[in-house]
């Protein structure tokens, strides 16, 4: 039953480190503090956007271009469709797959729901 505020850090053309997220976290925190923004008790937690979490601005994909992707895509057929494979370019209006098969697809930007970062080791 706390309350919580979340911030979630990204970089356009590079990740977050831990370092970073700590020093946004103290200074945010005695910000919030000395401007008494919250009349009650609160939990300030600051984390990098990670790879568990969906890209949520169109400025992250550039930076995942030779990432695999998984990709959930609305259609008006049957309302959604996915697709995985590697990201290897990202324009304007739309971003290209390469699938596994070795075709490249591309896919408008106004069709993607749902973008995953699928890690490979």
């Amino acid at each position: 039953g706390q309350n919580e505020v979340w911030i979630y850090l990204d970089a356009e053309d590079r990740g977050v480190n831990l370092d970073e997220c700590a020093e946004v976290s103290r200074e945010l925190g005695f910000l919030m503090d000395a401007h008494d923004l919250f009349e009650i008790k609160y939990r300030l937690n600051v984390s990098s956007t990670g790879l568990s979490r969906p890209l949520s601005d169109y400025r992250q994909y550039k930076k995942n271009i030779g990432r695999f992707v998984k990709i959930k895509t609305r259609t008006p057929e049957d309302g959604f469709s996915k697709l995985e494979g590697l990201l290897t370019d990202v324009l304007d209006e739309a971003i290209h797959i390469k699938n596994d098969n070795g075709s490249t697809t591309m896919v408008p930007r106004s069709d993607i729901y749902e973008t995953k970062i699928i890690p490979k080791i």
